[in-house]
């Protein structure tokens, strides 16, 4: 049914800014911006929202709104609230961990999870990007017949703290 991510997407502050980190450094290509000054219910945009699209090799697309004249509160992101995860090669984990470090960027990591080794930037906008390779043994630790992945799950939910009722 579901074949894959076409894209996500996502409010920009700047497409140009955008764009500088997610191709120049990152080194997804502008595939696409499509300018909308209405939509297609009619709505209009006010001077125009711009929506640009950056392929992975998949062809999946991280996608990006510059809405200049719409109120958007971009707020610092904590990783457990908003990240996007993207998977690169073990080689090209520590190429880009060490490109960040050179170009003055915040670099996180190296973080292992057992199943994948992580490092993390910060693009223009605030969202925190991922970057994974997967080790040996990712294939197994992601099989919920090994895993024990529904079996955690009930555990967390039978011990979480039940929110207060109001009296």
């Amino acid at each position: 049914m579901i074949k894959g991510l076409h894209h996500n997407a996502y409010r920009c502050r700047d497409s140009e800014e955008t764009r500088k980190f997610y191709e120049d450094f990152l080194g997804l290509p502008l595939v696409h911006t499509l300018k909308i000054e209405q939509t297609k219910t009619g709505r209009a945009t006010g001077a125009g929202v711009l929506h640009t699209f950056f392929q992975l090799d998949d062809g999946s697309c991280l996608a990006f709104f510059e809405a200049p004249d719409m109120p958007f509160a971009f707020k610092d992101q904590h990783d457990f609230d908003l990240h996007i995860a993207l998977e690169v090669e073990a080689d090209v984990l520590d190429r880009m961990f060490a490109k960040g470090k050179a170009e003055g960027r915040e670099v996180r990591g190296v973080s292992d999870h057992h199943f994948i080794r992580s490092i993390y930037f910060r693009d223009p906008n605030g969202y925190v990007i991922e970057l994974s390779a997967k080790v040996p043994g990712q294939e197994s630790a992601l099989d919920p017949a090994k895993n024990g992945a529904r079996r955690k799950l009930d555990e967390w939910q039978a011990g979480k703290p039940k929110p207060a009722r109001a009296a």
